[in-house]
């Protein structure tokens, strides 16, 4: 549901009824993760997707099912090695979903309409809904929301809603949407219990480091790639706003102060294109030790080399140099601003994803990895 967190609030402003689906679950080469939606209203207007196109018909009328009675509905879609056009996934992975109805007036959609406004204005929460549980637990209008201090909303009618909170607090801190399973002896609930815990952080953070013509592509790609990016340059006549539309923030600072005094986490990309020594050593220095994704550097071989050289002379240890990824991007084959970039992105990606760089055609490894990614 967080998914869609811009779109739903739309709709719960107009007091609209709707069903939505969510992905809880992937096994295989599913196209989408966890967390992903599709909402269908009383009208039949329908927004996002679960599966990129395999299973939205089906989804589609599960949720008209949902609007119409009011429950809550679990599924699982995969292959049919029967017939290939059959409901299911032709990419040979396996998705479940939920589906859940959100008619007006109830507590659940209070609740849920708190979460969406909290989402849309990038603050972290989550949504948490008991998939399996006694009885009394798997209603429609059971949903907690929790933030990061631990406070929550919501009730999900067990007697320990607070353990159950914590119990998802510990995915949200993670910035993972997911299933978990929570034991009798933790749940203190009557049994073992199955929450769908559904988390929306804000974007990763992805700062580039100098204002030339490689930035203005590579500013484009980071937003494509969903995340909030900062255009960081010392020049106050090449930085500014008109340059890079498309950059969430313009900063005029000498990066390495600049880096010094803002939050990074271990899901940033810094990326360093100033290529020139007096910049690029002092902001190296300081992001090879902070929390960070992804480092890397634009240069020649030569370049790096001289870089590396630097570095060791300012203290930094082999462990730290390791972090650094220069020459940055891809081998593509690319020479423009645009395909330098597009190499760049597909770098972070591979990096984030746990994938190798190398062309999908001939290989046997699986295409869609859980490479337990917090992005």
């Amino acid at each position: 549901m967080l998914d869609l967190a811009v779109e739903l609030g739309r709709w719960a402003a107009q007091g609209r009824e709707f069903a939505v689906a969510t992905v809880v679950s992937v096994s295989g080469s599913a196209p989408r993760p966890p967390g992903a939606a599709l909402a269908v209203d009383a009208e039949g207007e329908v927004i996002g997707s679960v599966s990129g196109g395999c299973v939205e018909g089906a989804v589609y009328e599960l949720c008209r099912q949902s609007l119409e009675d009011g429950r809550v509905r679990r599924e699982r879609f995969g292959y049919s090695d029967d017939d290939a056009f059959a409901v299911g996934l032709t990419c040979g992975g396996s998705v479940e979903v939920v589906v859940v109805p959100v008619p007006r007036d109830t507590r659940a959609r209070t609740t849920a309409e708190r979460a969406l406004a909290l989402a849309e204005r990038g603050e972290p929460v989550a949504l948490v809904r008991v998939l399996a549980g006694p009885s009394e637990l798997t209603r429609a209008d059971g949903v907690l929301l929790v933030r990061t201090d631990g406070t929550y909303e919501g009730a999900l009618g067990s007697p320990d809603d607070a353990g159950l909170a914590a119990q998802a607090r510990a995915l949200l801190d993670l910035g993972r949407t997911g299933v978990c399973e929570v034991p009798e002896s933790s749940a203190r609930c009557g049994g073992d219990v199955t929450l769908f815990v559904e988390s929306s952080v804000p974007p990763a953070r992805m700062i580039v480091f100098g204002a030339v013509d490689f930035a203005g592509a590579l500013v484009r790609v980071g937003k494509l790639l969903g995340f909030h990016v900062t255009l960081c340059d010392a020049r106050p006549v090449f930085a500014t706003p008109a340059r890079f539309p498309e950059a969430d923030e313009v900063v005029v600072d000498w990066p390495d102060r600049y880096l010094r005094g803002t939050d990074t986490d271990e899901r940033t990309a810094l990326c360093v294109l100033t290529h020139d020594a007096k910049f690029d050593v002092p902001l190296l220095e300081v992001a090879l030790r902070r929390p960070a994704a992804f480092v890397g550097a634009m240069g020649s071989r030569r370049t790096h080399e001289d870089r590396l050289s630097r570095l060791r002379a300012a203290g930094l240890t082999e462990r730290e140099l390791s972090r650094l990824r220069s020459p940055i991007g891809l081998d593509l084959g690319g020479r423009t601003p645009q395909e330098t970039a597009l190499s760049i992105g597909a770098e972070i990606v591979a990096l984030r994803r746990g994938g190798t760089g190398a062309p999908l055609t001939g290989g046997d490894r699986p295409i869609h990895r859980d490479s337990r990614s917090t992005s």
